[in-house]
């Protein structure tokens, strides 16, 4: 039997590749189900996948269109259980799983610290899926609370800053037909015109710009140039947050914003201030950005903690999914 992992990419697939190692009860093979895009194929290299047709925000001919290859990939692989981080992608395999009586655990991003996204509620209507939150804020009787993806990670002492910022990575995320050219146009107001800069821009348009951006760069090369980096400017997703925090950095997070039609709506701002509320992240709208800001995140130090022991199941209370490390797998 399997277990079959579902997320899109970015930030939902960042989360469950750090947690899925972690699942309490829960045991491999695993098999995994996401977008073809350079960072999955980096991150799960060497893992099984089946890649299934993009779904975007507010696309519901694409989730539709996924249930037939949702139907193969369950049948195929002999899945009884199915884990996923979101986001929409996930509704085919969770409708059909349940029809079918598999285990279902769904865990809402870390993205949402108010509530439950549209996709989390629609799949809250499936009877019998597990739900989890990754805030006590809104846990209730149907949403448990098993601690979160960013409690590995704790302030440390702060660290010197450089004299000034000479190596930039800037990453404005990979959502797709939606662009970011606020903060790019900041940032070229306040970096120095001598600063080494890396662009991974995504569908945000710089051809006018002056600029070279990369659509999406593979995982372990971002990964590496966030470490060499000064500091890390992001668009605020959870995905990239990842990325700068399991390298031991601070990285300086700007909310897209749905008036600016930057994202489907407003959650960024959520991710931004849960990070600056741990002492892990720099939060600044696109147009407060300053060279400041950049050497306060620089001057952050970030450290890695144990695993948090909200992870793991203790007698008397709820199955979780969330837990101690499978056995024979690293933690």
């Amino acid at each position: 039997m399997t277990t079959l992992l579902v997320a899109s990419t970015g930030g939902h697939l960042k989360q469950l590749h750090r947690l899925h190692r972690r699942l309490d009860g829960v045991g491999g093979p695993f098999h995994w189900s996401t977008f073809d895009t350079p960072q999955s194929r980096s991150l799960l290299e060497g893992e099984p996948v089946d890649f299934v047709r993009f779904v975007g925000g507010r696309d519901p001919r694409n989730v539709l269109r996924n249930v037939p290859r949702a139907s193969r990939i369950l049948r195929e692989h002999d899945v009884d259980t199915i884990v996923s981080t979101g986001s929409a992608m996930a509704l085919p395999f969770f409708a059909l799983g349940r029809a079918r009586g598999l285990t279902c655990h769904y865990i809402e991003s870390a993205a949402r610290s108010d509530g439950p996204s549209r996709t989390a509620k629609m799949i809250a209507r499936l009877p019998g899926v597990n739900l989890y939150t990754q805030y006590p804020a809104w846990a209730d009787g149907k949403w448990r609370f098993r601690g979160a993806v960013f409690d590995s990670f704790t302030a440390a002492a702060p660290v010197r800053p450089p004299e000034r910022i000479g190596k930039v990575v800037v990453s404005l995320g990979t959502f797709k037909d939606y662009g970011f050219k606020r903060l790019v146009r900041r940032l070229l107001e306040i970096l120095p015109a001598d600063a080494d800069v890396l662009w991974q821009t995504g569908d945000t348009d710089v051809s006018d710009l002056g600029i070279t951006g990369h659509h999406a760069l593979p995982e372990r090369e971002l990964t590496r140039a966030i470490q060499e980096a000064d500091v890390l400017v992001a668009h605020a997703g959870v995905g990239t947050a990842l990325a700068a925090l399991e390298v031991g950095k601070c990285p300086v997070l700007v909310p897209r914003r749905l008036a600016h039609g930057e994202h489907v709506d407003d959650h960024q701002t959520q991710i931004a201030g849960e990070l600056s509320r741990r002492g892990l992240a720099v939060s600044v709208e696109a147009g407060e950005l300053t060279l400041g800001h950049l050497l306060a995140a620089a001057g952050t130090g970030v450290a890695t903690l144990p695993e948090d022991p909200r992870f793991v199941t203790r007698g008397g209370r709820a199955p979780s999914p969330l837990g101690a490390p499978v056995p024979g797998q690293a933690g």
